[in-house]
């Protein structure tokens, strides 16, 4: 089917069941006309949520040379003491999307029992994907399995009573084998099931209650069957505020991420300085061209970026199977998947881990970023999924992705450890934001993919800018699709403020000190989110 524009959500087609409320979307909005410009925002969501952001941007820049080991603090405080919490959480999530897959419930349809997709699949799956976790591939693609194989295969170390190495469960001493099916398993258990049905969750429940009960797409309408008509006071209020500070740093994070895996790349290539003001010129440019595509619009701008990513994306991977160790991945595919299975019960083990570093400093962290970002990616993916069946979204945006996710890390991460297997010392000894450039330098024609590997960040960087300013946009400006395109810039303004005030406070570690701090919160929203999606679902007729 063609695409649509979706500067207006469409009326439902087919039987549902609506929630009767006197609410009109905007109904608290302040209209303002500022010369050629104008505003429509709600009126407390926006100030008090921009008013917060603006403070932390003040207050961080001001004291930058002392917030860092603050924030450093902060994120090892939290992880350590709520990653029982974050990893519970997680798990719920996956099971409820499981069981939704094969109850009848999954047969209810988005928009309608007669509602046809407004996209194809090629354009659904590259737009959910690239908003999803782009920036996290390129950035732990090499990464990631790497250090997991490395620490797995230098076993357990105990000092004085306390295990102080980084590997996964009990590791795998000595077994190159044994550590590399560990390392991948570690791998993936960060970037399949669980942060997928994060994003599906709060996804499904923002389109039910949207396309199907008619309430505005933004945060506080999924809470109408817990609140009832106080969603539309302070409670919601206080919902839509923790979703824009959640998703705005969670955007900052992948942002900071991103430029400082852009400026490696930059030096590894062209010798360009690798320090903060280079990742700020980045943040600055990038910015620049997330505001030309926020500016297009959802088909124009953001669809089309996300398209070409997606085709880049699977270009450079499929030249990496190609010349790197062809056999070696493809094995690989089976046994990784076969490795994440068995270790994944003990992997979601909320309880009684042995190896606090790996599930603390990877796991808590991991889990506290997908719920910070699941606002934006949340709503991003609900915009766009009207006219499916419950059971083919989750399907689709639950399996299909972690699939995806599963041969990717295979191709990158199994390529990087055959050659440090080969004696290719420097892929492992490079910084981390460097080892995907050290990884292609190993392989023919590096620099022509090395620079396609800095495009490809780059992409990601205003896919993922863009979206989430559309989205932060919608729910400061009271489930309004088609609100006016200077806050649009505002946010996407906003969004690169809070990354290079962030990277001049504290670098990485303050970028992930906040992902953490409103992970937090907004994993109490979800839970509760979960339990408002069922009750709403038992209520819709089924096709």
């Amino acid at each position: 089917m063609s695409d649509k524009s979706h500067d207006e959500l469409m009326a439902p087609d087919g039987a549902v069941t609506p929630i009767d409320t006197d609410y009109q979307v905007g109904q608290d909005n302040i209209a303002l006309k500022i010369g050629p410009f104008g505003l429509d925002i709600h009126n407390r969501v926006f100030v008090v949520s921009g008013s917060l952001i603006a403070l932390f941007v003040a207050v961080t820049l001001l004291f930058r040379n002392s917030v860092g080991p603050v924030f450093s603090e902060l994120r090892n405080t939290l992880t350590s003491q709520m990653d029982w919490f974050f990893i519970s959480a997680g798990n719920v999530f996956v099971l409820l999307c499981l069981v939704l897959i094969v109850t009848p419930l999954g047969r209810v349809r988005l928009g309608g029992t007669e509602a046809k997709p407004d996209y194809t699949y090629v354009g659904w799956f590259s737009m959910l994907f690239a908003a999803g976790m782009g920036i996290g591939l390129m950035f732990y693609g090499v990464s990631e399995p790497l250090s997991h194989y490395a620490a797995s295969l230098g076993g357990v170390n105990v000092v004085d009573g306390v295990r102080t190495d980084w590997a996964p469960l009990g590791a795998a001493l000595g077994s190159t084998e044994a550590a590399k099916d560990l390392g991948m398993a570690a791998t993936i258990f960060h970037w399949g099931l669980h942060p997928w049905a994060i994003y599906a969750l709060l996804a499904l429940s923002l389109a039910l209650f949207s396309f199907n009960k008619g309430l505005p797409l933004t945060m506080r309408s999924v809470f109408y069957p817990l609140f009832g008509e106080r969603i539309w006071g302070w409670p919601g209020h206080i919902i839509d505020i923790t979703a824009v500070v959640a998703t705005l740093f969670g955007l900052a994070t992948s942002l900071g991420f991103g430029a400082s895996q852009a400026a490696a790349g930059l030096n590894f290539l062209f010798g360009i300085p690798n320090g903060t003001p280079t990742q700020i010129i980045l943040i600055i440019g990038i910015t620049g061209l997330a505001l030309s595509s926020v500016v297009a619009g959802l088909d124009s701008g953001v669809k089309r970026l996300s398209e070409i990513n997606m085709g880049l994306a699977t270009l450079l991977m499929l030249f990496v199977i190609a010349v790197g160790p062809t056999m070696a991945i493809f094995s690989s595919i089976f046994t990784n998947m076969v490795a994440y299975f068995e270790n994944l019960p003990a992997l979601s083990m909320p309880f009684d881990r042995q190896d606090a570093n790996y599930s603390q400093g990877w796991t808590a962290f991991y889990w506290a970023w997908w719920m910070s970002w699941s606002p934006f990616v949340g709503m991003f993916i609900a915009r766009v999924s009207r006219g499916r069946t419950v059971r083919e979204f989750i399907v689709c945006v639950l399996l299909i992705p972690t699939s995806v996710c599963v041969i990717w890390m295979t191709t990158f991460g199994t390529t990087a450890i055959e050659q440090l297997n080969d004696g290719y010392r420097a892929v492992v000894d490079a910084a981390l934001p460097l080892q995907l450039f050290t990884m292609l330098d190993g392989l023919p024609l590096s620099s022509i993919t090395s620079l396609l590997g800095i495009v490809l960040v780059v992409i990601f960087f205003v896919t993922s800018s863009d979206s989430g300013s559309l989205v932060i946009d919608t729910i400061s400006a009271g489930g309004k699709v088609d609100a006016p395109i200077p806050q649009r810039i505002f946010w996407c303004t906003f969004v690169g403020l809070v990354a290079i005030s962030l990277l001049l406070g504290g670098g990485l570690s303050a970028l992930q000190a906040m992902v953490v701090s409103t992970g937090l919160p907004f994993c109490i929203v979800l839970l509760l989110c979960a339990f408002s999606l069922v009750k709403g679902l038992m209520s819709e007729p089924r096709a």
